[in-house]
């Protein structure tokens, strides 16, 4: 049973995608997927980043690919510099985002459409790009939400620390990745793919607990009574990956310590 279990559970041989695969949630969503088996190959702009954050883990089943989401020709050299050396894709991880503009009273439109751009767009164009490496054998798609995709901010915390107001063009973007997740898992049923979403909550960056007043006020607003640990977020993606989920599709797993349980 046992032997079962790590079987059902096992990413060995499987060729995995992480887009945004080096930033503070990506290096625990990357080395969580690596340490199951796959091949993983992170996806970004900054080679020095993905060094930084995976040189001392020592992993070398973790390797990087240039690909700049908000360009369509990017994506696509990507994915088939992949597929040439792996011969398969057989998971996309869609986590990168990008956006600009915080205020939402004196948000421009071009800020506007950047922030949906990098936080629902390049989700569609890695999607659309994955589709035809996948079609002939089967796949998963995981793509990274937010609990702002579901619920609304409680602007009362932000109120000492406006730097961290998480901007309404975020939220829409990140809903929309749900409707998305959806669309996609009905239109790919057929070919043996699987499409997902994780939306994590309460995950603040290092940069942002240095407030220590603003943490104390996420902590307080969650059941759990506070704030998540990156690497509190692998087993949900090795078992979206894996064959674990093979019967799930068109779902959204929250990892939010219970805030959008209130």
């Amino acid at each position: 049973m046992n032997t079962g279990l790590e079987q059902l559970f096992s990413l060995n041989g499987k060729t995995v995608l992480v887009t945004g695969g080096y930033g503070y949630l990506g290096t625990a969503i990357s080395s969580g997927l690596a340490e199951a088996g796959a091949t993983v190959y992170v996806l970004g702009r900054n080679k020095d980043k993905f060094i930084e954050a995976f040189d001392l883990l020592q992993l070398d089943n973790i390797k990087f690919q240039l690909c700049d989401v908000s360009q369509a020709q990017s994506v696509a050299n990507a994915f088939r510099s992949i597929q040439d050396l792996e011969g398969h894709i057989d998971v996309l991880v869609n986590n990168a985002y990008y956006s600009k503009g915080q205020n939402p009273e004196k948000l421009s439109d071009e800020e506007f459409a950047y922030g949906i751009d990098g936080n629902l767009n390049s989700v569609y164009r890695c999607i659309k790009e994955a589709i035809p490496y996948m079609k002939e054998q089967g796949g998963r798609i995981i793509n990274v939400s937010s609990m702002y995709g579901l619920v609304s901010p409680d602007f009362n915390i932000y109120d000492e620390s406006p730097s961290f107001l998480n901007p309404p063009h975020y939220g829409a973007a990140k809903a929309g990745t749900l409707q998305l997740t959806r669309y996609f898992a009905c239109y790919l049923g057929k070919y043996n793919i699987n499409v997902n979403t994780v939306s994590p909550g309460t995950f603040p960056s290092n940069k942002v607990q240095q407030d220590i007043s603003f943490v104390e006020k996420l902590k307080k607003k969650n059941p759990l009574g506070r704030i998540g640990n990156p690497d509190e977020l692998k087993g949900a993606f090795i078992y979206l990956a894996s064959d674990a989920s093979s019967y799930m599709t068109g779902q959204n797993l929250v990892i939010d310590g219970g805030w959008t349980a209130w």
